[in-house]
């Protein structure tokens, strides 16, 4: 019952947060009014929708996680090799880098000795966008490289998740331009790579 309330709190605490903001952003209040909130007039035209959307996720879902996600099903009949061998080519066409691979399922299997549903996370950069957005903020190291998962449910059918971009690129005061036109062009590449990997479309 504790553990309960204390999430039922915890909710309440993030949505009040997230709909503080949105009222701000939306009917333009400025910094006389909210000094503490900072100059929100300056976000992002798209910053409502932004919360609007990650709150009706929250609601629905009951789980912050799952609310500042992108998630796509992969397509029946499609092996985990395809996914990954569509992946990597999809990001090679694309010039992005694939700077890593955590194979977590295998390496759980191998410590308990006792199989595990399929999880690898993989992860793509353009190093020089990700040099000009922690120059920009060193918060968004926390973003890179971009990370995209494939992960088998407890039903056994296989999903690609990766990070909402949207929250870093929208959530705040508009970028520069030429690093929003960078920041969007990864973000599409990103979708790309998850989108044709789901359905093993090279």
């Amino acid at each position: 019952m504790f553990k309960l309330l204390w999430n039922l709190l915890a909710l309440l605490g993030l949505v009040m947060v997230a709909g503080l903001v949105w009222t701000a952003v939306a009917f333009d209040f400025g910094t006389q009014n909210i000094k503490d909130l900072g100059n929100l007039s300056s976000f992002d035209d798209n910053a409502p929708k932004v919360y609007t959307d990650m709150f009706k996720s929250l609601v629905a879902s009951g789980n912050g996680a799952e609310a500042t996600i992108w998630k796509v099903p992969v397509a029946d009949g499609l092996s985990v090799e395809d996914v990954e061998q569509t992946m990597r080519f999809v990001a090679n066409e694309h010039n992005i880098k694939n700077v890593g691979e955590l194979p977590l399922s295998d390496q759980v299997a191998a410590m308990t000795g006792e199989p595990q549903r399929y999880l690898k996370i993989y992860m793509f950069c353009n190093p020089l966008t990700a040099a000009k957005m922690v120059d920009y903020s060193d918060a968004f190291s926390a973003y890179l490289p971009c990370r995209i998962s494939v992960v088998e449910d407890k039903t056994g059918k296989l999903w690609i998740y990766t990070l909402n971009m949207d929250m870093m690129i929208h959530g705040g005061t508009r970028l520069p331009d030429e690093l929003f036109e960078e920041a969007n062009t990864v973000k599409d590449v990103i979708l790309d790579i998850m989108n044709r990997g789901a359905a093993g479309d090279f």
